[in-house]
């Protein structure tokens, strides 16, 4: 029967199903499940009735590791190698072809060289087309979602900027420019990478949809305060020499988070509430989202490549700042993951809920840190070399915590048995 009904499979259907059983990992027993709701139902019940399939056995087929990081893309897999590798073409070409920096520089927009405002606005859009912005209003429908929400901003807003100021005073005393380069990647709170780290832990997609659209309009309201207060007021409290207190404009700040997360962000909301009305909500998450949600990476790596060509002789003459660089953010990711994840259990949260709090706490939105380092400081600015450092210290560590993840689900047979404080109402 299976055999009949492959033999009427539409390409839509089948590509639908590919898309689908990527996206779940279902255990390969439960395979043609799937093949019958897909090839039976072309409509809107064929995604609920997988969910439920995939809920009734995630607890006892938990995906294995390997399972995991096969449900990637070639992209998505090796990303770490893919900025690796734009990294050192960029400081090769830099370095040995200088002609480029001045090429790069001709073109501006806003103070910032051309092709790395392409590449920042381009790898911000796609990435905000995912956000299920029609989610906000699920807020205004239960109060354990403002507890839930009310903890994330507290840990997202109070706790996190303040760990990374501390570390990044602690590890870098002596260099105030980087100093201010990894504050600025503390004070941007993730929108983009954490929906990737999410689904891969088996975390609620639509809890975090909520926190990525809250998110989003609050660093426009509070980054530019963030960024006043901390490089500007704090360091004066602590006797702070004049040339190590940053001056800097709020407008400024605002600025080009207008621009860098404005912009993308409009033309997302533009973009998702068009197509879904003239394709359907079916097309635009099976057919666009697939093919043009990957490019964002792409985006990604051209501005990594381009700023590193731009400051080829400047990462070569400072590549022990590169590697101090590296330790408060490494030493930030392991507290502020550790920290939430643990505080989520205690508070008895579900791991889905748990795994949500833990890397949308523990990630930073790199491209706005980047983005705005290079619209103040410029290009070839201290700053901005820390601000790249980011997501190389970022994508592996937050790769690595979602087997930790995975493994600790099992472990601690953290799931449906674990009551939430959602349940209890």
């Amino acid at each position: 029967m299976l055999y009949d009904y492959l033999r009427k499979l539409r390409r839509r259907s089948k590509f639908l199903y590919h898309h689908l059983a990527r996206q779940t990992c279902l255990p390969t027993a439960r395979t043609e499940d799937i093949w019958y709701v897909v090839l039976c139902e072309h409509n809107a019940r064929c995604l609920r009735r997988l969910s439920m399939i995939f809920v009734a056995n995630r607890d006892q087929h938990i995906p294995h590791l390997p399972a995991v990081f096969r449900g990637l893309s070639l992209l998505d897999r090796y990303l770490f190698v893919w900025i690796l590798l734009a990294m050192v073409i960029g400081i090769l070409l830099g370095y040995f072809v200088p002609s480029i920096q001045a090429a790069f520089e001709t073109a501006q927009f806003d103070s910032v060289s051309l092709p790395i405002a392409i590449g920042l606005l381009w790898m911000m859009y796609p990435i905000m087309c995912k956000v299920q912005y029609e989610m906000l209003s699920r807020i205004l429908t239960s109060r354990q979602i403002w507890i839930q929400l009310a903890f994330s901003l507290f840990v997202n807003w109070i706790v996190g900027p303040l760990i990374m100021t501390a570390l990044a005073w602690a590890a870098l005393p002596d260099l105030p420019t980087y100093r201010t380069g990894v504050i600025l990647v503390g004070l941007a709170r993730c929108i983009a990478m954490v929906l990737i780290w999410n689904h891969l832990a088996g975390g609620d997609e639509n809890y975090c949809a909520i926190l990525v659209a809250v998110n989003s309009v609050l660093q426009i309201i509070l980054y530019s305060l963030f960024a006043k207060f901390y490089l500007d007021i704090v360091p004066g409290w602590f006797g702070a020499p004049a040339t190590a207190t940053i001056a800097i404009s709020i407008w400024t700040v605002a600025r080009s988070v207008l621009i860098f997360l404005g912009i993308p962000l409009a033309a997302a909301v533009i973009t998702r509430f068009s197509l879904r009305a003239a394709m359907g909500h079916e097309w635009y998450t099976t057919v666009f989202l697939p093919y043009f949600g990957p490019t964002s990476l792409l985006g990604l790596l051209f501005t990594v490549l381009v700023m590193f060509a731009m400051q080829g002789h400047h990462v070569i003459d400072n590549i022990g700042q590169v590697f101090r660089v590296a330790v408060p953010l490494l030493v930030y990711f392991a507290i502020m993951f550790s920290f939430t994840l643990i505080a989520c259990r205690q508070m008895r949260f579900t791991y889905e809920k748990a795994v949500v709090q833990a890397f949308t706490a523990a990630s930073n939105n790199f491209e706005l840190a980047i983005a705005v380092a290079v619209g103040i400081y410029g290009i070839k600015s201290d700053q901005a070399l820390a601000a790249v450092v980011g997501p190389l210290i970022e994508v592996p560590v937050l790769l690595g915590l979602v087997y930790v993840t995975l493994w600790l689900r099992k472990r601690l047979s953290w799931g449906a048995k674990n009551t939430n404080v959602d349940e209890e109402q």
